[in-house]
C-alpha cells in the first residue's frame, strides 16, 4: 500500500515560494545563477573526464588556470567564444546552443 507524504513538493513549487513566480526579479535571478553554476559544472566534469589538470586546460585554449578554476567555481562568468575554446579545442568536443521562445 502506498501512502501520500503531503510535506514533499515539487522543485518548482520551492521555486515558486522562495523566489517568486517565473518571470519576477528575484526568481530569474535565480535561474541565471544556475545556469552559470550549471557551466562551469559541466566545464569541470568534462575536464575531470578528459583527464586534464585546469593548468593543462588553460594552457590549451590560451588562458590562465586561475580564469579556467574561477569559471568552474562560478566566480566568473565565461564568454561565449572563451567556452567555446575550452568545448572545441580543449576537449576536442562540440557546443549545441538553443534558443527557446
Amino acid at each position: 500500500m502506498k501512502t501520500e507524504n503531503k510535506n514533499i513538493i515539487t522543485l518548482d513549487e520551492f521555486k515558486d515560494k522562495h523566489y517568486g513566480k517565473v518571470g519576477s526579479k528575484k526568481r530569474d535571478e535565480l535561474e541565471d545563477g544556475y545556469e552559470s553554476f550549471k557551466i562551469g559544472a559541466l566545464i569541470l566534469e568534462a575536464r575531470k573526464e578528459k583527464g586534464l589538470t585546469q593548468e593543462e586546460l588553460a594552457d590549451k585554449v590560451g588562458t590562465t588556470k586561475s580564469y579556467i578554476s574561477k569559471i568552474e567555481n562560478n566566480i566568473k562568468e565565461v564568454r561565449l567564444s572563451t567556452l567555446r575554446k575550452i568545448v572545441e579545442i580543449g576537449f576536442g568536443g562540440h557546443i549545441d546552443l538553443s534558443i527557446r521562445l
